[in-house]
């Protein structure tokens, strides 16, 4: 982690120094009091659940060596205490980690967004790096204005790769993101239908996301999918030099000759310049050739050969969690918890990939509905219905109330009887497994995240079907 003095984060964020011996020394940044660093920086966060001002004597018993807090907090910081005074904390952890970005990092900076793939894409690129060299990467989904600072600010002078993710809420919000990251290489998965209802059109999505390849300079690299025609059309709005992956003839990194094993495993073969290598996936579903061909470009980008990435690619066998998370459980049965995100394209991924793996077993798909959609919800639930009836899933489960559609959906497609099966919510999704499921099994459980299936799939994991955990987690797109 990088060393800095309190005045020399006072100089950056520009805000009123409070501490006794200003050329102390800090490093490490944190903003949940629950997990402290000894000697740290607190950043005080005010956020829709919890604010952090109201445990500055938590952080200060647990020996925090500085405070950054709002000018509009009025409440008592306890005396002894190193505090910063700052108009917006959250802006000020941004001004720190581009100041370290720029100044003390000497790591190759890959960034990646996309509608959907971008974490497990970043969880392949990271898995390929870290055994090139010392690698620093987002956690799960840190890939906010919150996340994406504390993920740069893990790093220190000997890290040489840094692998982060860039989620968005809006137009812009990538833009900031990138001015913090500084990216020396920006890697864009897709553009689906996540955030229509905020931004309206697929147009506007890729607008949105296309900030981080408009973002790099000359000496850039853009990473961009070949098979998707909005990411594509990018390569003209970067001044960054550009290579392109997919299936299509047309791209750089192009895969070819793909198999699936009976675990739903993928296998390839990877052509670039006159090159051929096999690629073995070890991450489940067809969908993720497009992630490891896209994280194998990225760090080719970076200086690793496309023949080691393509060998040290089979040795990343897990992924960030909640996302194709797969568990045989004692009794036999097979969970795939995926239940972080949901998005059309995602679900349609995800269905076929338990499809795929159920093969002679029983399919059971548990899901919950997509948000953010707008005038496109009902369509796509209703879509989502009929494809589970055409890929001849065993059983659909689906959960509250924005879920009837889907059920309806299924129905009209040609389900009867107990192929579909609607509840209301978690509790009551959890009392019909637990005298439905049997063993042999292969079930997965989705849904956007705040729906919180993830309950679901613990219990199944666990083998409690009458008691689930009321842990989140939290992330955008």
């Amino acid at each position: 982690m990088f060393e800095f003095t309190l005045a020399e984060l006072a100089h950056i964020t520009e805000g009123d120094l409070d501490a006794a011996y200003p050329e102390s020394i800090v490093k490490g940044f944190f903003v949940d009091s629950r997990s402290p660093i000894p000697g740290g920086v607190f950043i005080a966060i005010k956020g829709e659940r919890a604010d952090g001002h109201h445990y500055l004597k938590d952080v200060h018993a647990s020996g925090a060596g500085l405070a950054v807090v709002d000018r509009s907090f009025t409440g008592a910081i306890p005396p002894e205490l190193p505090h910063l005074t700052v108009t917006d904390s959250i802006v000020a952890l941004g001004q720190i980690a581009r100041r370290a970005r720029v100044t003390k990092l000497r790591a190759k900076v890959i960034a990646i967004t996309g509608s959907t793939g971008k974490t497990t894409t970043k969880d392949f690129t990271a898995g390929i790096l870290a055994q090139c060299g010392p690698t620093v990467w987002a956690h799960g989904s840190f890939n906010t204005e919150v996340g994406l600072p504390l993920t740069i600010l893990r790093a220190d002078e000997s890290t040489q790769y840094l692998v982060v993710e860039m989620g968005m809420r809006g137009l812009g919000h990538i833009d900031s993101l990138a001015r913090i990251a500084v990216p020396d290489i920006g890697v864009v998965t897709n553009v689906g239908s996540a955030h229509i209802e905020l931004l309206k059109t697929q147009a506007n999505i890729a607008l949105a996301k296309g900030e981080l390849i408009r973002s790099l300079g000359p000496n850039a690299w853009a990473v961009l999918n070949e098979d998707d025609p909005h990411v594509r059309s990018m390569s003209t709005s970067t001044e960054a030099q550009v290579v392109s992956y997919g299936e299509s003839s047309t791209a750089d990194y192009r895969a070819l000759n793909i198999e699936l094993t009976a675990d739903a495993l993928s296998s390839f073969t990877l052509e670039f310049q006159g090159e051929s290598h096999r690629v073995d996936v070890k991450i489940p579903g067809e969908h993720q050739v497009s992630n490891a061909l896209a994280a194998i470009a990225a760090v080719n980008r970076a200086g690793i050969s496309v023949a080691e990435a393509s060998h040290l690619i089979g040795n990343v066998d897990h992924i960030s969690k909640w996302r194709m998370e797969v568990t045989t459980t004692s009794h036999g049965v097979t969970v795939i918890n995926d239940s972080y995100n949901a998005n059309p394209e995602s679900m349609r991924a995800a269905l076929k990939t338990l499809v795929s793996m159920s093969k002679g077993r029983r399919s059971i798909a548990i899901l919950g509905p997509m948000l953010e959609l707008g005038d496109l919800s009902v369509e796509e639930h209703d879509s989502l219905g009929r494809l589970a009836v055409r890929l001849d899933v065993s059983l659909l489960v689906c959960v509250g109330d924005a879920m009837k559609i889907t059920h309806l959906g299924a129905s009209q497609e040609g389900s009867w009887g107990d192929e579909v099966h609607w509840v209301p919510d978690i509790d009551s999704t959890v009392e019909f497994l637990s005298h439905t499921i049997r063993k042999d099994d292969v079930i997965l459980v989705k849904a956007s995240r705040s729906v919180g299936l993830d309950r679901v799939a613990e219990a199944l994991i666990s083998g409690n079907l009458s008691r689930v955990s009321d842990d989140h987690a939290e992330g955008v797109s």
